[in-house]
């Protein structure tokens, strides 16, 4: 029995997939999510459940183009987990297929969706969904973070990144050599890194020490050179920022 969850902006669509999911007898479960952000959200719930838990999703039926974050863009982002549930495109377009596909997709469904294509679709997840092997889910490496690009998945090390720009539910970590869009919080990778030396300087910026290249004073304002980029202190951090700089070796 799989449990499923419908991914489209657009209510009608989406009552309309779930009604048909809940009529497949091998659908255990169907709930839907109005965008992307919600949806990952949701599947960051069900990894955490694990792939037996409460919260767990085998497959997710997901529109293309939707506001902000659209379903490609998080179908790269689930490449990059380790236990990503299966992903079945249900759109409008048919201009997506080879990307879709690219993505390692089960199934491209075209609307308006019928109910004897749909059932196809669900059969192929089925079948994926029992053959597919439990992978170990292993404690992260604290040394690296994930990151996705061009759907590869590449480790970048913690001690090459010199500061991370908050977006959202998501971080921009920001090396010498580039940038990477994650989908982890500012606020949960300052409690994660402040033992390797990160601090908060800014409700947006959390900057490593050993990075800070300059403190700059200028009329009442502070701010840090960080990996070629000046960045602005916040006044309520600007003391703490400074004590550290002075411990520092």
């Amino acid at each position: 029995m799989l449990r499923a969850l419908a991914v489209d902006d657009e209510r009608p669509s989406l009552e309309e997939l779930l009604y048909l999911l809940h009529a497949d007898p091998r659908i255990g479960s169907a709930e839907g999510a109005g965008d992307a952000t919600e949806a990952l959200r949701r599947i960051n719930r069900a990894l955490e459940s694990g792939p037996g838990g409460p919260e767990a999703i085998d497959v997710v039926f997901l529109d293309i183009q939707m506001p902000g974050l659209d379903g490609l863009d998080l179908a790269r982002l689930l490449t990059g987990f380790a236990q990503p549930p299966l992903v079945v495109f249900v759109t409008a377009h048919e201009d997506f297929a080879v990307q879709a596909f690219d993505l390692k997709a089960v199934d491209y469904v075209l609307k308006p969706v019928r109910k004897e294509r749909l059932a196809e679709a669900v059969r192929r997840a089925a079948l994926l969904a029992g053959s597919a092997p439990r992978i170990p889910v292993h404690e992260p490496d604290p040394d690296h973070l994930p990151v996705e690009l061009g759907g590869v998945t590449r480790f970048v090390a913690v001690d090459d990144i010199t500061h991370v720009e908050a977006r959202g539910d998501y971080a921009r970590l920001h090396t010498d050599k580039g940038s990477h869009l994650v989908r982890i919080p500012l606020s949960t990778l300052e409690e994660r890194w402040r033992s390797r030396g990160f601090v908060r300087i800014h409700r947006r910026h959390l900057v490593a020490l050993r990075h800070i290249g300059e403190l700059r004073l200028d009329a009442g304002t502070v701010s840090v050179l960080v990996g070629g980029e000046e960045l602005q202190v916040s006044r309520r951090h600007t003391r703490e920022l400074r004590d550290l700089l002075m411990r520092r070796p």
